[in-house]
């Protein structure tokens, strides 16, 4: 199989497959941070709703932008989605409670997509780092190799101490 061929297949490789697994991690670890800013949103409304000593003021957009002044009462329960369409009515109180023990499993949530991701980049630049640009032999052949990076002759180098034919751990008494 020439190299070109083979360069041609890895490029594929990488652009079908890891690049495609990688944009899908990567939308996988945004829901993660998406749901995480939502419940800390949801914390901070809900503890400025619980700390509020003065009546709670809001704009209501009636359509077309135009907006009406409202004060609603104080709230006595609060509908929370619990997730796949359930909801559950709670207290404020309840409802931070809620939120405390949903969040603690986010962070662990958030490690898995950066992990794999960091994986598959790892990949990605591996093959694109040891397959050749096209048009060149392969790094493995000896045309490709220069002769400034070739291996010394291990034959001619000088013989030390360890080389020598009755020293302790030299090759030839091994």
């Amino acid at each position: 199989m020439a190299a070109a061929e083979k360069a041609q297949r890895y490029e594929a490789f990488v652009s079908d497959v890891l690049q495609r697994d990688l944009r899908r991690v990567q939308e996988q670890r945004d829901a993660v941070f998406r749901a995480a800013a939502q419940v800390l949103q949801l914390r901070s409304a809900l503890t400025r709703l619980q700390d509020a000593a003065a009546p709670l003021r809001t704009q209501v957009d009636l359509g077309c932008n135009f907006f009406v002044s409202a004060e609603p009462g104080p709230p006595a329960c609060l509908f929370v989605a619990l997730g796949f369409g359930f909801f559950a009515e709670l207290t404020l109180p309840e409802a931070l409670r809620h939120l405390e023990r949903r969040t603690p499993p986010l962070p662990q949530a958030q490690r898995f997509p950066d992990c794999d991701g960091a994986k598959i980049r790892a990949h990605i630049r591996l093959v694109l780092e040891v397959t050749p640009p096209p048009g060149l032999a392969t790094p493995l052949s000896p045309q490709a190799t220069p002769p400034s990076l070739t291996p010394p002759n291990l034959s001619a180098r000088p013989q030390g101490l360890r080389d020598a034919p009755g020293a302790p751990g030299s090759p030839r008494d091994l």
